[in-house]
């Protein structure tokens, strides 16, 4: 069984100190039981299931609703003062707690108590219980100060540990950025030393290049040359002979009348034969014009 002892006030008698105890076997909805005290007088009651159930339906709350209030209000008492309000009569043993809000308040639950026939001992079982309590709560306390010491020291321990992982793990870091220095400036060396090898063996190459291009120019110069002279020279061999140009209409007649070498109109036959060669020659010359206009174009 599960039970919970709360100091308690009433509106009724503000000042005098109640204490309240509820008990219940698996769960506050299945019912509890109440025993109340001031120290001389006890009343004891209980709450089945079927009243909680009414108490709910008359509130229009759920019921676990109305379960989870009751928890709050005899249970767990971390609520304000104000909140939950608790009143008592000596007169008919009349019990009842209630929820205030702001100015409205409702009644959670009552019910009518019954005095104890030897208060003292319920008062004693209820010193009991807060004896066992309190001696529950020292041994979690020296418990938990005992976990706490020990992790403590754990976590003394695990500082000291990383200071001295963090103290080599500098001193590597150190180290390897030394290495690495010396290693990076070796490569640096060698990068550079093969860079002025390369250096030296790309100027001769491009020494015989440009001389090589030089030539190259002077024999296609020379070559240039040599073909303008040859195309000259075929030309001058193609020209031909100039001639006096004999026009169409020329004819035999015509050509000795006009002739300088003729002095006679009747020359002699020796001079009739050579004008004849003369005339018979001049027009081939007139058909070996236009190869050479094709050949001057």
């Amino acid at each position: 069984m599960e039970r919970n002892v709360s100091r308690i006030h009433m509106v009724s008698e503000p000042s005098i100190i109640y204490f309240l105890q509820v008990s219940w076997e698996k769960d506050l909805g299945s019912g509890f039981d109440i025993t109340l005290t001031d120290g001389q007088s006890a009343w004891s009651g209980a709450v089945t299931a079927s009243e909680i159930s009414r108490e709910a339906d008359d509130m229009a709350m759920e019921r676990d609703k109305y379960v989870g209030e009751l928890r709050k209000a005899l249970v767990v008492g971390t609520e304000p003062a104000n909140v939950y309000r608790f009143d008592f009569s000596k007169e008919n043993c009349h019990f009842s707690y209630e929820k205030s809000l702001k100015d409205v308040s409702f009644i959670l639950g009552s019910l009518n108590l019954q005095k104890v026939s030897s208060p003292a001992e319920v008062i004693r079982e209820l010193m009991s219980y807060c004896l066992n309590c309190v001696a529950d709560q020292l041994a979690k306390n020296k418990h938990l100060q005992r976990e706490n010491e020990m992790l403590q020291r754990d976590w003394s321990d695990v500082q000291k540990r990383l200071e001295k992982c963090v103290t080599a793990k500098e001193n590597l870091e150190a180290d390897l950025y030394k290495r690495f220095v010396l290693v990076l400036n070796e490569k640096k060396a060698k990068i550079r030393s093969l860079h002025k090898l390369l250096k030296q063996a790309q100027e001769p190459e491009e020494d015989t290049q440009d001389e090589r291009e030089s030539i190259d120019h002077t024999e296609s110069c020379k070559k240039r040359e040599s073909a303008y002279d040859e195309s000259t020279d075929e030309e001058s061999e193609n020209l031909p002979v100039p001639s006096e140009v004999v026009p169409a209409n020329f004819s035999q007649n015509d050509s000795i009348i006009s002739s300088p070498d003729v002095t006679d109109i009747a020359p002699s036959r020796k001079k009739r034969q050579r004008l004849q060669k003369k005339v018979d020659t001049e027009p081939q010359l007139v058909h070996q014009k236009p190869p050479l206009q094709e050949k001057e174009r």
